[in-house]
Formats: structure tokens, C-alpha cells, sequence
């Protein structure tokens, strides 16, 4: 560990620089919830494939004149997407800048992220105000930011040749990466912050039972993320019941069971409306124990998040998909993401 940190130790003064780190890892941290709802907002107005092309570095900019609006429409226009809908519905260019910017937004935010990231990490490093232990799992978050932009572009690029849409199982990749530098952040953030209490505390570990709660959370999620893909939350308005049955019907079965649970829209919406409540159950167990453990703040957050979230998603069912209500939805699936990593944290850093 660094001499600073070994110097406010024996002083008696918390350290530092862990707190710098958090500060900072806490602030990359709301900005992948930003990009997370921003993504949302990408998906639910269609705007994912107007930009036709991955250009990491020239791309920072938008079109800038009239030319530049022109040449960025003819290459959208050459897509499925165009082709087969927009072209035919009479798409403008007014309405392809309104796609296009979103698009922008989503992936000038990564960009943010990855400075946001990579530059203070450089200096932290520089700085020796890394705690040893820390910095490889730094690189692998650093990494992780890099492969999530690649990542990205390897989910839009499944919609520009043979379909009009991307592939949900990209999305699905795509959403569940973001979320898993969420909760990689928030996990160290929280190691950290056991530093300036205790300099030889341990980091917290994953437990057999923390670890079952998030298997179930990420079952839910990804179901989410296919829901989201497959566009299956408009094929039921109703709740509890989907169009007026307990199962749906609807369901094509022709290629099989499996298949169909990963791919028809209706058996995929069941089971993401169904799983949200063994999942409810588990994260109130977790609470539960959280409480218990004497951090009442996480436990309140995970009742809080799971409570909500429900919430949104029956009233987002029941809208016929309002977009403010399914962005609102990712947002706070986002923050319970956020809230259980919490939770886990503080089981595992008592058995550390």
C-alpha cells in the first residue's frame, strides 16, 4: 500500500486517496446508469441503426451541414430498417436526425465514460494512490469499458444487412455488460470504502448465497433484455393475466421448447413477468439478512428498487409500453442492480 495511505493510517486520520478512488469510481459509476437509460431511450424510439458505421475516433462528431445530414440519410437508407419501414412510411429527414441524435448521444457518452475512466486511472497510477490488490481489477473494469464498445457495435451491426432490427441476443450481451461494470464499480467503490475505515481490511467475497441472488437477478434481466429485444412487451396489455389467460396464447412451439423460451415473444414476456417474483422473494431473503448484518441503508435501498421496479413494470405493461415508463423501468432496474451488488457486498465483507 502506498506511503501516504500507511501515513494517515498510523496518524489516525482515515486515508485519502482511497477516498478519492471512491469518489471517482462512484462517478464513472452514475455515468453507466446515464448510458443505461440513455440506451433505453436508444432502443425505445428505434434509433439504434442511424448511424451505419463505427468510426471511434471521427465519430465524436455529428454532421455539421446540410452535406453531411444528406450522406449520413443515403447511408441509412441503404438498410432494412429504411427499406422495409421507415422508407415506406415516409420517413424525413427531420425524423432521421431526430433517430440519428440519440444514437449520437448514446455512443458520445461512451466515449465520456471511457476518459472518465482510463484518465484518472492513469493518474491514480502515476500517483502510486492505488491500494495494493486494486489495480489489476482496475485494468479488468478498464478492459471490460473497452470490449463493451466493441460489443456494441457488434450488436448494431446484426441489423444492417438481413433484418430490421437488432439481434436480441447482442442486446441482451450488450445490457448485461453495462450492468456488470455497474456492479464492478459500486463492488470496488465499497472495498474502498472498507479501506479508510480499516487499512487491512479484505475485500468482500462473493458468497454461496449472495451468489444465488444474483444468478436470479440476472435470469430476470436477461429475460428483460430479450423482452426488450423481441419487442414482447406489446404482445399483452393486461395484468395479471396476458390477454385474458395465465399462459398466453401464442406461443410457437414448432422449433422446439427451448427455442421458443428464447425467442417467441409471448413465452419470453411470461416468463420475465413470472421470474420477477422469485426474484422478489430471493431479494427480500437478502434484505432480510442485510438488516440483520446492521446496514438497514442497503436493505431499505434493495425494498425500495425491487418495489418500484414492479411497479413500472405493470404500469409499462398496462401503457401499452408508454416510453417514459419503460425507460423509467431500465433506470431503476439499473439502480436495483446497483442496490443488490450493495447488499452482497456488505453478506460477503462480513464472512471475509
Amino acid at each position: 500500500m502506498d506511503k501516504a495511505l500507511h501515513s494517515d493510517t498510523a496518524s489516525g486520520a482515515r486515508p485519502s486517496r482511497p477516498q478519492a478512488l471512491i469518489t471517482w469510481l462512484m462517478g464513472v459509476a452514475v455515468l453507466v446508469f446515464a448510458m443505461v437509460v440513455v440506451g433505453g431511450i436508444t432502443r425505445l424510439t428505434e434509433s439504434g441503426l442511424s448511424i451505419t458505421e463505427w468510426k471511434p475516433i471521427t465519430g465524436t462528431l455529428p454532421p455539421l451541414n446540410e452535406a453531411s445530414w444528406l450522406s449520413e440519410f443515403e447511408k441509412y437508407k441503404q438498410i432494412p430498417e429504411y427499406t422495409e419501414i421507415n422508407g415506406p412510411a415516409g420517413m424525413t429527414l427531420a425524423e432521421f436526425k431526430f433517430i440519428y441524435f440519440w444514437e449520437w448521444v448514446h455512443r458520445l457518452l461512451g466515449r465520456v465514460i471511457g476518459l472518465a475512466f482510463a484518465l484518472p486511472l492513469a493518474w491514480f497510477w502515476i500517483k502510486q494512490a492505488i491500494p495494493s490488490g486494486y489495480k489489476l481489477r482496475l485494468l479488468a473494469l478498464l478492459a471490460l469499458g473497452g470490449l463493451q464498445g466493441t460489443i456494441g457495435w457488434w450488436m448494431v451491426s446484426s441489423g444492417l444487412s438481413a433484418r430490421t432490427d437488432v439481434s436480441h441476443y447482442r442486446l441482451a450481451v450488450h445490457l448485461l455488460t453495462a450492468l456488470t461494470i455497474l456492479g464492478g464499480l459500486v463492488w470496488t467503490a465499497l472495498d474502498l470504502h472498507a479501506l479508510t475505515k480499516n487499512s487491512s481490511a479484505k475485500p468482500a467475497r462473493i458468497t454461496g448465497f449472495t451468489g444465488s441472488i444474483l444468478a436470479i437477478l440476472f435470469i430476470q434481466l436477461l429475460f428483460g433484455a430479450w423482452v426488450a429485444g423481441l419487442n414482447a412487451g406489446y404482445v399483452a396489455n393486461t395484468w395479471p393475466l396476458m390477454n385474458d389467460r395465465f399462459y398466453p396464447d401464442g406461443v410457437d412451439t414448432a422449433k422446439g421448447a427451448f427455442y421458443a423460451l428464447v425467442n417467441d415473444p409471448y413465452l419470453t414476456h411470461f416468463v420475465h413477468r413470472w421470474w420477477a417474483w422469485v426474484a422478489v422473494i430471493a431479494l427480500i431473503l437478502m434484505a432480510r439478512r442485510v438488516k440483520k448484518a446492521g446496514v438497514r441503508g442497503a436493505s431499505a435501498a434493495i425494498h425500495s428498487a425491487f418495489g418500484i421496479q414492479i411497479l413500472l413494470g405493470i404500469a409499462t405493461v398496462m401503457t401499452g409500453v408508454n416510453i417514459v415508463l419503460a425507460v423509467s423501468h431500465q433506470a431503476v432496474g439499473a439502480l436495483l442492480v446497483a442496490a443488490t451488488v450493495w447488499g452482497a457486498h456488505v453478506l460477503g465483507r462480513d464472512t471475509a
